[in-house]
């Protein structure tokens, strides 16, 4: 028998806010974001990104990526059981909001990443400025409903990046901190005091990375496609496959599909510094 889900503040399932307060029996008007509290009524859709990208393109993507014959263990169709993971970005002249489509290896749309809780103040500091790489993101992982299954925190920050790992309750389920400015990029996973895995960037323009767990086995690997000049020039989109080894136990599973969605947060932000 399912159990009835305690009253409580829960990842905004509309995706307008950070959190909205569920009383036991239904959604609130009652909503958080940035520790702001506000009203908004309950009962929009929720919002789901979407990009419009040809089959044959995420074929290819995943063609680039060198997949082929390394997914070892048979996709379940969720965020959480799929062994390759096609990650894109919208493609837009000036980015406002972070958001991306998570396809599977046959190039079914399976889940999507959006940013909450953005101010109009931070909106237009995206728009006019720079400074929206050291102030706070806070993103949503969603599954096809738009029901949130992470929420991902980048904090503000000056040099290092780190992201925190949340179940929709607001349970900290781990971090991913950068370990190094300078160089290779390097991430830790970590979770209660103890380090699960690294990723470890492959190149110095960090676009590439491995992903190993405790024993320095790789686990995962990211790989940046390339998406042609005129568009890597002139929009923000990115497009990452996700390549997972093998099925991974909790904390590392939800920490390795946060960095597969986070990356480009934690560091294309900062894509003035790192080149």
């Amino acid at each position: 028998m399912t159990q009835p889900t305690p009253a409580g503040w829960y990842a905004d399932p509309s995706g307008r806010h950070e959190k909205r307060y569920f009383d036991g029996q239904q959604w609130t008007e009652h909503v958080n974001s940035h520790g702001r509290p506000g009203i908004d009524p309950p009962g929009a859709p929720s919002h789901v990104p979407t990009v419009q990208r040809a089959p044959e393109k995420i074929q290819r993507d995943v063609q680039r990526a060198g997949t082929a014959g390394v997914a070892a263990f048979a996709g379940g169709g969720s965020l959480f059981t799929e062994p390759v993971l096609v990650v894109n970005q919208k493609a837009k002249l000036l980015e406002i909001n972070n958001e991306y489509a998570v396809y599977d290896q046959h190039s079914n749309q399976i889940g999507a990443v959006r940013e909450v809780g953005q101010s109009n103040l931070k909106k237009a500091a995206r728009f006019l400025t720079s400074l929206d790489q050291y102030m706070t993101h806070k993103l949503q992982i969603v599954d096809m409903q738009g029901t949130p299954v992470l929420a991902l925190t980048r904090p503000a920050k000056f040099v290092k990046s780190r992201i925190i790992v949340e179940d929709p309750a607001g349970r900290e389920i781990g971090q991913i901190v950068q370990q190094n400015a300078i160089g290779k990029i390097r991430f830790g996973l970590e979770s209660g005091g103890h380090t699960y895995g690294m990723i470890q960037g492959e190149n110095w323009r960090a676009w590439n990375f491995s992903i190993k767990d405790h024993t320095d086995t790789e686990v995962a690997r990211i790989t940046k496609t390339w998406e042609g000049l005129a568009k890597t020039m002139f929009t923000t989109a990115d497009n990452y496959v996700v390549q997972i080894h093998r099925p991974l136990e909790e904390p590392l599973r939800s920490l390795v599909l946060a960095a597969a969605v986070s990356v480009d947060t934690a560091l294309k932000q900062d894509s003035r510094g790192f080149g």
